[in-house]
């Protein structure tokens, strides 16, 4: 609870003295208090209601605040005193200051007197505790002297009447001398000191002396007989006489070398990578902050920031092991370093994403210079484990504004403009722009919307009729799945897919996608009865990187009772080949469950016969950018012919994709394709449409046979 304070007010006007009281009590401090307006009343005050704080207008007919203020100090009190004037020049407000008051106040702004008297009150305090301590110094002092004598410190005694201080035998042989090395002149401690911290140790012995520092105490390098500096810790207390007047000094030197080296220690350890020793996320964006904050100081300085994402090291660490890959993030560190300049930083944010701050550049053309150079560099290839490993980088540019000086905002445009480097081709760099900007937040909110799409059952699948070239018929359908967004309508997945993959949501649609339709396919039949169609899905190489990806798919099959004959996943070469361990356990288990696995888009990646021998693979599907040309484009009727060549040596079905014209049917029937698809046979249509389509299979076949 609030001790009530006694406060005594100096005023000849009722009304101010009330208007005093009441701000004091709205500003909720709990008081009594005595008005007075002449000296004796005054005095008598001091005396009987010994007030905590004086509030005394500045100006009264017989007696005025300066006047009650000399009073206080003639007796020695120390009360907190305030002077309160209707008005009062710069000039006067500064004289009652310097004269000993704590502070003034306008009548016109005593809103502000709350504040004013718990400040002054506040001083008052911290100047009791103060005296507190000095006088509990004062009497330690003795104690404190004696406790030395017994450590392991060096001591010292300094005659400021005589200038020479006595440096005890521990003293000196802490700095590796014997006790006739050094003599008694104080110039044998200062010029020992380091050049950057003697000013400092001499600043903290003359605030001790000025009273403003209970003691001294003080960290600094001082220089060892060796020529190596030591860091010590340097305690003193000064003693007076009985006048107050400074006439000794006496203190301890402490060896703190190594916690000293064990603080810089951790410190390194908070702001530099341990890996590649180059400084961390923490201490490249403090520099950052400096630089932005010069560059709102001068309008003429202007820096850059590259974010670096190295391609592929996925990859590599999964080929040739996190050895390999610290490795490389260890040699990119090492070679980038070297062409850094003066005031460049390099950081290892985390992962394979470095950042470069590039600090008073003159211009982009400097800038965009240096990274290319840097990129030239990194394709030199690196040799780790015995291995030769090529990398690249893919790298965005945040250049400094007028309107972007913000730190974290100008690390995120170096990351925006860095993914859509690695979007358009990887390998090269971007600039962050304005539209850069605008469709991240246009992929955050599709995300968003993505998210919500799952849960409220916006995704549709539709299926595209696969036709066999013998027999006319229809044998399966490609699921393709499509999003019925509530404000822009249908949506393909080219617009949502790579988002899915990059958030994680591909596991979640995946599993949409195979269970509906192995659900909305359950009841197809052919005008003539029932027909087992097979069902084609596509899996992305994020897909093949989950772990329950073959439980997933067999509780769904066993859920909706298919048959896993009946079930064929696609897959890119670019997925067969990334990982071949992990890969190829996941095919044979899904082989070894019944699904058929099929090569898509066959022709457009980089898979050699080798491999294809070594994937329990039971078809490969063309693309049909091969298909566009055929059959006049001869660059594309050899690569078709040689697919299909390839495929049926190796005792493969081949189907191909994207099928638009006769002339292309009759040209891979003559190559003895297995399957087509494509808008010759029809588009991708919801479950609803598949009775339609399984009606027109007649024409179909007839159009197949058709001479």
């Amino acid at each position: 609870m609030e001790r009530e304070l006694r406060i005594l007010i100096v005023e000849d006007v009722p009304a101010d003295a009330e208007l005093m009281e009441r701000e004091l009590r709205k500003a909720g401090i709990v008081f009594s208090f005595r008005c007075v307006q002449a000296e004796g009343a005054f005095r008598e005050a001091l005396c009987d209601f010994s007030p905590d704080i004086i509030l005394s207008d500045y100006n009264l007919p017989a007696f005025d605040g300066m006047r009650a203020l000399r009073i206080v100090q003639e007796l020695g009190l120390k009360i907190p005193f305030i002077i309160v004037t209707g008005s009062i020049n710069e000039e006067t407000a500064a004289s009652c200051i310097k004269a000993g008051a704590d502070d003034y106040l306008l009548k016109e702004r005593l809103t502000r007197i709350g504040v004013a008297v718990r400040s002054a009150l506040d001083k008052k305090r911290v100047y009791e505790e103060k005296k507190h301590a000095e006088e509990a110094l004062r009497l330690s002092e003795e104690r404190y002297a004696l406790a030395c004598c017994a450590s392991n410190d060096g001591l010292w005694d300094w005659d400021l009447r005589t200038n020479e201080i006595y440096f005890s035998p521990r003293w000196k042989s802490m700095l590796g001398y014997a006790e006739n090395e050094i003599g008694k002149d104080e110039d044998e401690w200062f010029r020992r000191v380091h050049s950057e911290d003697v000013e400092y140790l001499k600043s903290d012995i003359a605030l001790h002396f000025e009273g403003l520092a209970s003691h001294l105490a003080n960290e600094h390098r001082i220089a060892h007989k060796d020529g190596t500096y030591r860091w010590v810790l340097s305690r003193g207390i000064a003693v007076r006489d009985d006048t107050g007047k400074i006439y000794r000094m006496v203190g301890s030197q402490s060896d703190i070398t190594e916690r000293k080296r064990a603080e810089e220690q951790l410190l390194h350890n908070a702001f530099y990578d341990a890996l590649t020793g180059l400084p961390n996320r923490a201490l490249f964006m403090d520099r950052l902050e400096r630089s932005a904050a010069r560059a709102k100081r001068d309008s003429y300085f202007k820096f850059a920031v590259l974010l670096l994402d190295l391609d592929r090291f996925k990859l590599l660490n999964d080929s040739l092991g996190h050895l390999a890959g610290d490795q490389l993030l260890i040699g990119v560190a090492q070679r980038l370093s070297e062409y850094l300049g003066p005031g460049d930083t390099m950081a290892h944010l985390g992962g394979d994403d470095f950042a470069i701050l590039k600090d008073d550049i003159r211009g982009m053309g400097e800038t965009l210079r240096f990274t290319n150079f840097i990129q030239k560099k990194l394709e030199a290839p690196f040799h780790l484990s015995g291995e030769e490993v090529v990398t690249a980088a893919s790298i965005g540019i945040a250049f400094s504004t007028e309107t972007n000086r913000n730190t974290e905002e100008i690390l995120r445009n170096a990351e925006i403009a860095m993914y859509r480097a690695k979007a358009l081709g990887k390998g090269r760099y971007e600039i962050f722009d304005v539209d850069m900007h605008t469709h991240a937040v246009g992929l955050q909110k599709l995300e968003a919307d993505l998210r919500r799409a799952l849960e409220r059952r916006e995704l549709r699948v539709y299926y595209q009729p696969v036709v066999s070239l013998c027999s006319g018929k229809i044998t399966g359908f490609e699921c393709l799945v499509r999003w019925q967004h509530p404000e822009r309508g249908l949506i393909a997945p080219s617009e949502f897919i790579s988002v899915a993959e990059e958030t994680g949501l591909i596991v979640p649609l995946g599993e949409f996608i195979l269970k509906t339709a192995c659900e909305e396919s359950r009841n197809w039949k052919l005008p003539g009865g029932t027909a087992l169609f097979s069902l084609a899905v596509n899996f992305s190489a994020v897909q093949f990187q989950f772990k329950g990806l073959v439980p997933s798919i067999k509780k769904t099959l066993k859920e909706t009772a298919r048959s896993p004959e009946t079930l064929n996943i696609e897959i890119t070469e670019s997925i067969a080949m990334s990982n071949h361990h992990s890969t190829l356990k996941t095919l044979k288990d899904l082989h070894e469950l019944g699904v058929h696995i099929l090569i898509d888009d066959f022709g457009t990646g980089y898979s050699s016969l080798v491999s294809l021998k070594r994937f329990p693979i039971s078809a490969l599907k063309i693309d049909c950018s091969f298909v566009a040309g055929l059959p006049d484009d001869s660059e594309n009727s050899a690569i078709t012919t040689t697919i299909i060549a390839m495929a049926q040596s190796l005792r493969l079905q081949v189907i191909a994709e994207g099928v638009e014209s006769r002339d292309q049917l009759m040209f891979l029937r003559s190559l003895q394709c297995d399957e087509v698809q494509g808008f010759l046979f029809g588009r991708p249509v919801p479950a609803g449409e598949i009775p339609e389509v399984l009606a027109r299979e007649n024409s179909l076949s007839e159009m197949l046979n058709a001479e």
